[in-house]
């Protein structure tokens, strides 16, 4: 294929532009509609994931399995992780095999493919397809002594949906890492303030996602049923592929141009282990072009400049590991804050003794529980409502006052917010465990589940949902790229993967 000037100046080899860029304002006219599809495509992939994960320890907790509470949890912690951990997978295969366009091509495929399981298993007929029959609970004498232990038997279909959930997360992290640079290609063309406002709506598109898929598929899910409810998020992953493949026409695509986090592992290498190194590069001298007084025989980043990359992520990695312990209690909020407030007291959508309401209305949605999962939006919201009051308003009048903290002062403040909720939430549970010592419980219908629930109301979760929040912003937001980030430096897209999704 003939190479092709952009409109930067030099010839990029193998770079496609749009089809459909034609006349004086095509150009501009169809670079916002392809970044309008990535909005899209953005939203629609959250909506799916966070309907995936908002219910999933209920999901497993359910009559429909039978998990216990800490094996439910454990396998939403596994899933969350995972979606995290193996972005770096999907974004190297896109620097180094597969281009932008593909990996999310493909990725969306395999979301299409591994979402289908958890309706596929909502119904007694898939689950004994996919998990044969559920075994008989065994019964056994009474555990002797208070010290005893006893042993929890393997959770059902274990196997098969430990594997569909991390084929789901390497989808839903292959799509996340490559997403964002992909929609900045169709946009960098318009300009820095073109740019600047596609990624304001592009963390909107993540947080609309998010609500519209809580406040509707977690509904469905806790109360209607979980076949539709893991149905709509298949549906909202087939629109994205769709709506992404309609729009190929119009896309910019680029082909890989190499994973710099191979250069980093090089130049470790070289560093950490020089007797390995040079046993390395006598069997294939070519990769061992990696000195700074040597030119790069590939196009992109200089040796220098692979250099100055390294020592600027040896001095950042400190800082990155710090973050390791706030990251495990945030997605406590997915896993057992879900855990907990299903053994909350939650109050019905519909009270029976609301007189506005009429006889059939209060018999028909008597059983509609508010979904426990709707706790997950005070994150949402304050994060929504915090983050450009703390821009526009705060932040200047710190300034001012010379009182600014560093981003350093932030993240640390922001990691004392995620600890102050976790230390609220182990007090909520002192007291729920002091009801339940005393068998002072009530019951409640949660779906078509009983649970045994301390006469608390699930609104006193609210205060540890509303600090994971406010950390989010101190220590979430100060760690992700604000602009670009200067030639000798990592780019900061690899060594801080946004975290407002």
């Amino acid at each position: 294929m003939p190479e092709l000037r952009t409109p930067a100046g030099p010839r990029v080899p193998e770079e496609r532009r749009p089809l459909l860029s034609r006349g004086a304002r095509g150009p501009r006219r169809w670079r916002r509609v392809a970044g309008a599809a990535v909005l899209l495509v953005q939203m629609l992939e959250r909506a799916a994931f966070f309907g995936v994960a908002a219910n999933l320890v209920l999901y497993l907790n359910s009559v429909n399995f039978n998990w216990a509470g800490q094996q439910a949890s454990r396998a939403a912690l596994v899933f969350l992780g995972a979606s995290y951990l193996l972005a770096p997978v999907g974004g190297w295969l896109a620097d180094v095999y597969l281009g932008r366009y593909r990996a999310v091509a493909i990725s969306l495929l395999l979301y299409l493919v591994a979402s289908g399981l958890l309706p596929a298993t909502a119904f007694p007929d898939g689950r004994r397809s996919f998990c044969g029959e559920m075994p008989a609970s065994p019964l056994g004498p009474a555990c002797p002594s208070p010290g005893c232990r006893t042993s929890s038997p393997s959770p059902y279909c274990a196997p098969t949906l430990y594997a569909g959930l991390l084929l789901l997360a390497l989808a839903a992290s292959s799509v996340r890492s490559n997403l964002t640079s992909f929609g900045a290609d169709q946009v960098m063309d318009l300009g820095r303030n073109a740019t600047r406002r596609f990624f304001n709506w592009f963390y909107w598109s993540i947080n609309l996602g998010a609500v519209l898929s809580l406040l509707v598929v977690a509904f469905i899910q806790q109360n209607i049923s979980f076949l539709l409810g893991y149905s709509i998020p298949v549906g909202c992953v087939g629109l994205a592929f769709f709506i992404f493949l309609f729009a190929t026409p119009v896309f910019i695509t680029k082909p890989p141009a190499g994973s710099q986090v191979s250069t980093m592992l090089k130049l470790a290498l070289q560093n950490c282990c020089p007797r390995l190194w040079q046993r390395h590069s006598s069997r294939d001298p070519q990769g061992a072009h990696l000195l700074p007084d040597q030119g790069s025989p590939q196009p992109g980043l200089s040796s220098q400049e692979d250099v100055a990359n390294f020592q600027v992520l040896v001095k950042i990695l400190p800082v990155m590991v710090t973050l390791v312990p706030y990251w495990m209690v945030y997605f406590q909020m997915q896993s057992t804050f879900v855990l907990q407030g299903l053994h909350l007291h939650i109050p019905n959508i519909f009270p029976a003794n609301s007189a506005a309401s009429s006889m059939a209305l209060r018999v028909q949605g008597s059983s509609y529980t508010i979904p426990e999962a709707w706790l997950l939006l005070a994150n949402v919201v304050v994060v929504l409502i915090l983050v450009p009051l703390k821009d526009h308003l705060i932040d200047p009048l710190l300034l001012r006052c010379k009182l600014l903290p560093s981003t350093l002062q932030k993240m640390a403040l922001g990691m004392f917010f995620g600890f102050t909720s976790v230390i609220v939430a182990g007090v909520l549970e002192m007291e729920r465990l002091h009801y339940i010592h005393h068998n002072e419980t009530v019951s409640q219908q949660i779906g078509k589940d009983l649970y045994y629930a301390a006469p608390l109301s699930i609104w006193w979760q609210i205060p540890q949902y509303l600090l994971i929040g406010i950390s989010e912003i101190f220590a979430s937001i100060p760690g992700t790229p604000q602009g670009p980030c200067p030639p000798s430096s990592v780019p900061l897209e690899l060594l801080f993967p946004s975290t407002l999704d």
